[in-house]
């Protein structure tokens, strides 16, 4: 979307402000549709850390999304006071592939607003057959 939603970045920021990781939505961008949560910027971030600490091969990388470590932030979302958001973070998110979700389990997503073709409030379900 050459001209990023306006509605979606007012979403995406009252995530941050509200701190709130229940907002469920599903959004279409190039070549995948994508439905889970919206978590703000910190609290996804964190989440990620701990799964990467908590792998003996990926552990090295967790420091990337350390809040210590990105305080100054890096302008992606308005909980880095960066402004304006201009990605929306999915946690307990599905790719959805026809009848599949992946993975089945949620995943964890960072997703540019600019890539957004369309969006709906809620998270789709999907048969597992």
């Amino acid at each position: 979307m050459s001209n990023p939603d306006g509605l979606l970045i007012d979403l995406a920021a009252k995530v941050e402000s509200e701190h709130s990781n229940q907002m469920p939505l599903t959004v279409v961008v190039p070549g995948a549709v994508i439905t889970g949560k919206l978590a703000p910027e910190a609290v996804w971030k964190q989440r990620v850390a701990e799964v990467l600490g908590a792998s003996e091969h990926l552990k090295g990388f967790a420091g990337v999304f350390v809040p210590s470590a990105t305080a100054a932030g890096d302008g992606t979302g308005a909980g880095d006071g960066g402004g304006r958001p201009t990605h929306l973070y999915f946690h307990v998110a599905r790719i959805l592939q026809g009848s599949l979700g992946l993975p089945e389990t949620g995943g964890m997503y960072r997703v540019a607003i600019a890539d957004v073709s369309s969006w709906t409030i809620g998270d789709l379900s999907y048969s597992e057959h």
